[in-house]
């Protein structure tokens, strides 16, 4: 009997993953266009719960399909390839779901579970304007009778537009550092489209505005960056990231395959008859291709480590110190190699073609915009001084914080 079920549970997981090329291809028709006129992608969102994928890193005994981060890893890259913004509104969602495989259970993830398992996405905010560094927390619950409330100001709510709950980092009334998940429809949460960025324009990553919101007892759990689980989801944090950039990286060798077949035409000195026979322009598309492949290497291999890391953590391994250690610095060296691997290829692509290339119509500026307004979300000079300091001297100071790496 379980080799039964644990056989449907691979094929359902095979199936959800069989279909992910076309789930990706519908989710970014017209892309290129709808990002142009600013068009947030609730219809993606639809599709994206339609498929349910939500539920992949769930394990099949908690009514998920029980996929690896390498799987995880390869469906960010896959939807960013044909939609960066969706892939990039996914990230609370998967790392909220990461903290709950890891974590032990409790009521309150009992019930997170559960609206997992009915199809819930979740999105939500931390980081607050006005404050000495990113990171501090001013937004403080109140006490209200038995219960909460909650009044504030969040300035990124990447995803929660799409979502149907809200993780917002706040503090309790003893100053500890606390999450609260609350339906995003509540009365008093505001969820703002006044992302004004050059890149990653519809993550829906606006402001969150919180006014006199009730907050239950039962939606408020204490926040544990610093526990193993905590650190881990630090670094699968920064993989998604790199995994939308890779994704993105391959959207651009399509795009120029696509612009030199056809739109394009050999420079006027140029013996070849055709762009797509202008050795020039072969050896670009031959770079960015490469670029691509290099890429998608690493965050795959990545993934595979930050796969040992969750597994030493979920079966409590005497190796589950070393091998988050392992995920951390894997993770900081991957995004700062990937970081310039994939800026090359954003600003490479406009080699294919001469001016016309430039011409709103194809858009491809996007791509540049959306990678360097992902790498900008932490202080890549700061990871290398952090990995060379461990290298040179064995410091794990800020690797071990379970922030940003």
């Amino acid at each position: 009997m379980q080799v039964l079920q644990e056989n449907a549970a691979q094929s359902r997981l095979q199936a959800a993953l069989s279909a992910l090329p076309a789930l990706a291809e519908a989710i970014g028709t017209d892309a290129a266009q709808r990002e142009a006129r600013r068009e947030l992608p609730f219809d993606a969102f639809t599709l994206f719960r339609e498929s349910g994928l939500g539920v992949l890193r769930l394990p099949v005994e908690w009514g998920g399909l029980g996929g690896t981060l390498e799987d995880l890893f390869q469906v960010i890259t896959t939807l960013a390839a044909h939609e960066s913004n969706v892939a990039h509104a996914l990230r609370i969602h998967f790392d909220l779901t990461e903290a709950l495989v890891l974590s032990p259970r409790s009521t309150f993830n009992d019930t997170q579970i559960e609206r997992l398992q009915k199809g819930a996405i979740f999105g939500g905010a931390s980081t607050e304007l006005g404050t000495s560094r990113p990171g501090e927390i001013t937004t403080k619950l109140v006490r209200d009778g038995a219960h909460y409330r909650v009044t504030g100001r969040k300035f990124y709510s990447t995803g929660t537009a799409f979502s149907d709950y809200a993780r917002i980092n706040v503090q309790d009334e003893n100053d500890q550092n606390v999450s609260i998940v609350i339906p995003v429809a509540r009365e008093g949460l505001q969820v703002l489209d006044d992302w004004d960025g050059m890149g990653q324009r519809m993550t829906a990553s606006g402001g969150l505005v919180l006014d006199n919101v009730r907050v239950y007892a039962h939606e408020v759990a204490l926040r544990g960056n610093t526990t193993l689980a905590g650190r881990h989801g630090g670094a699968l944090r920064q993989l998604h990231l790199v995994a939308v950039a890779a994704g993105i990286v391959r959207n651009i060798v399509e795009d120029a395959r696509r612009y030199v077949t056809q739109f394009g035409r050999p420079v006027l000195h140029s013996p070849a008859p055709s762009a797509r026979e202008d050795g020039f322009v072969q050896q670009v598309v031959g770079d960015l291709a490469a670029h691509s492949l290099s890429i998608d290497s690493l965050v795959q291999q990545n993934a595979r480590t930050l796969d040992r890391s969750a597994n030493a953590i979920r079966k409590g391994a005497g190796n589950a110190e070393e091998r988050v250690l392992e995920g951390a610095l894997a993770t900081a060296k991957t995004q700062l190699v990937v970081s310039k691997l994939a800026l090359y290829a954003g600003e490479r692509l406009f080699e294919i073609g001469g001016a016309s290339a430039t011409a709103r119509s194809h858009n491809f500026d996007r791509h540049w915009r959306n990678l360097r307004t992902i790498f900008s979300h932490n202080p890549l000079l700061h990871k290398a001084r952090v990995i060379g300091d461990y290298e040179l001297n064995g410091v794990t100071t800020h690797l071990t914080e379970g922030r940003v790496f």
